[in-house]
């Protein structure tokens, strides 16, 4: 593994998590023994390795999105897709009421 790893890590830091991400995308380590050797759960470390790709995308796109950007764009999406299923929940309460399906309310 890197050499930016201690073997008793108490806070991981974004440069810390970088290079497990780095080692594992290198072929050093795998998701697997790095959440062995450090104790974490596998899906935070898949998470972790998600995220850097994401952000690699990001930074080498012709015009990259601010973080802010990102963000914004990611709360707008989540808000469309909860008044969509707000509009249908209310639907589907109004449709068991006209049928009689009081039970469904």
């Amino acid at each position: 593994m890197s050499t930016l790893m201690e073997d008793d890590i108490k806070r991981w830091t974004a440069k810390r998590k970088t290079a497990l991400v780095l080692d594992i995308i290198q072929g050093k380590t795998t998701i697997s023994e790095a959440s062995r050797a450090f104790d974490l759960p596998p899906s935070e470390v898949e998470q972790w390795v998600d995220e850097g790709k994401r952000g690699m995308e990001n930074a080498l796109r012709t015009k990259p999105l601010e973080v802010k950007e990102q963000y914004e764009k990611q709360l707008h999406e989540l808000q469309q897709a909860y008044g969509e299923a707000m509009l249908e929940l209310r639907a589907r309460k109004k449709l068991a009421s006209l049928l009689g399906n009081e039970d469904e309310k």
